[in-house]
Parts: C-alpha cells; structure tokens; sequence
C-alpha cells in the first residue's frame, strides 16, 4: 500500500514537471521568440533537474 502513494506522489510530480515545461514554452511562444536551448540553458537546467531525479530515485529505494 506504501508503494501506491508513492506512486500517485511520482505521477503527480511529473505531471507538473510537463505542465510547468509546456507553460513557460507557451509563454515564450505568446512572445513571438524562438524556443532554443544553448550550452548556457543547459547549464542552468542540468543542476535543477539532476537532484530532483536523483532524490526521486532514493524516495524509491527508501521504500
């Protein structure tokens, strides 16, 4: 049963991840740029998203 929350927790975590990513590229559509991602997006991207993956994959270890 522990194992079904955690995994309603997971599906909703990555249902707001897409939902937040197709937001922010809906809002800078709406602004008539171009959507690119250089070396600096990425920098930038890299250690927000890596924690997050590694702390979701430790929350499932844990269980």
């Amino acid at each position: 049963m522990a194992d079904s929350t955690f995994a309603f927790f997971l599906g909703f975590a990555f249902l707001w991840i897409i939902l937040g990513t197709g937001a922010l590229i809906l809002l800078l559509k709406a602004d008539g740029q171009d959507v690119k991602i250089g070396k600096q997006g990425l920098l930038v991207a890299l250690p927000i998203v890596i924690p997050f993956v590694l702390a979701l994959i430790f929350g499932a270890m844990s269980l």
